[in-house]
């Protein structure tokens, strides 16, 4: 049972990081402001997941937003502070810096994973996240000593942010499992989306500003996080924040091919590499899940043959 629990996890986590991985594509296709951006980003995902939890959990709706407690309260925080940060740091610094250094969010939640659950990370992990982080370096190899590159502190600190926070709020999803983390993160929208109002310009958005931004906040980051949480607290930390480095893959090749930006031959091989790396670390997982479902197996065949005997 525990293990088909991992199994769904780890698929939750991997669609989750698939819806998120179009954030990209729908940034470059919004003609808003960054604070404009996330005012409506926020605001649509903060109303499509409070209708959401409204439908599960009907009259006792108020009660589960008010029952939140601190954990609820300190996620919704973290997941505030990832979203305002990544569009801030995407005005501020290189798309490919960002990705680069949203890969380091593994390591940052396998610290703090072991630091505050004593959550152990499997040496399988830290060696396929060293290699995700490998390939998200060549796969923006290009872009690192170019004049653009020069000046991004400011937008590399913020994706430093980025990642130090969804790490965060990868921990606090595993370490409190029986929370409910839906109504936590409609809150952290309604946040970001509070706080981008003091410098954005609503009425900028046209019309189909307006239903890109719905789908950028109800589709890629609300439906995003209702899988995520869902999925995360299935799995242990560092693993749950490898998965969704898949997002950092995927993301170059919806632009490609929406678009037709070419992402160029180390976007490429280093893309290749990331999924690699994730694809021998599930099937790792896999194969100690086979070896002891088949010894638990031999172990129940064992303790009834000896039951029979003894009667």
């Amino acid at each position: 049972m525990r293990h088909g629990e991992a199994r769904r996890g780890r698929l939750l986590v991997a669609a989750a990081a698939v819806c998120w991985s179009t954030g990209g594509l729908i940034a470059r296709l919004v003609d808003t402001d960054p604070w404009t951006t996330v005012f409506w980003r926020g605001l649509f995902c903060a109303a499509f997941l409070v209708g959401v939890t409204a439908l599960r959990e009907r009259r006792r709706t108020l009660d589960v937003f008010l029952g939140m407690g601190a954990p609820g309260l300190a996620m919704a925080a973290c997941f505030a502070i990832a979203s305002t940060c990544f569009i801030m740091a995407l005005d501020r610094t290189l798309v490919a810096n960002v990705l680069v250094i949203q890969s380091l969010s593994p390591f940052m939640a396998g610290l703090l994973g072991w630091a505050w659950m004593g959550e152990r990370v499997a040496g399988r992990t830290w060696g396929a996240m060293g290699v995700a982080v490998l390939g998200s370096a060549i796969m923006v190899s290009r872009y690192f000593y170019t004049e653009a590159a020069a000046g991004s502190l400011g937008g590399d600190l913020l994706a430093f942010t980025v990642a130090l926070s969804f790490a965060a709020a990868t921990v606090l999803l595993r370490r409190n499992r029986g929370v409910r983390m839906l109504p936590a993160a409609a809150l952290a929208a309604a946040l970001a989306s509070l706080v981008a109002s003091f410098a954005a310009r609503p009425g900028s958005a046209d019309a189909g500003d307006l239903l890109l931004l719905a789908l950028f906040g109800s589709g890629q980051l609300g439906f995003g996080m209702i899988l995520f949480t869902t999925g995360a607290r299935r799995v242990p930390v560092a693993e749950a924040a490898l998965i969704a480095v898949l997002e950092s893959v995927l993301g170059p090749v919806w632009v490609w091919l929406a678009i037709g930006e070419n992402p160029g031959l180390p976007s490429l091989v280093g893309g290749a590499i990331v999924l690699a790396a994730l694809a021998g670390h599930t099937l790792a997982d896999l194969r100690l899940e086979w070896r002891a479902a088949a010894a638990q197996s031999v172990s129940g065949s064992g303790s009834r043959n000896r039951s029979s005997t003894g009667t």
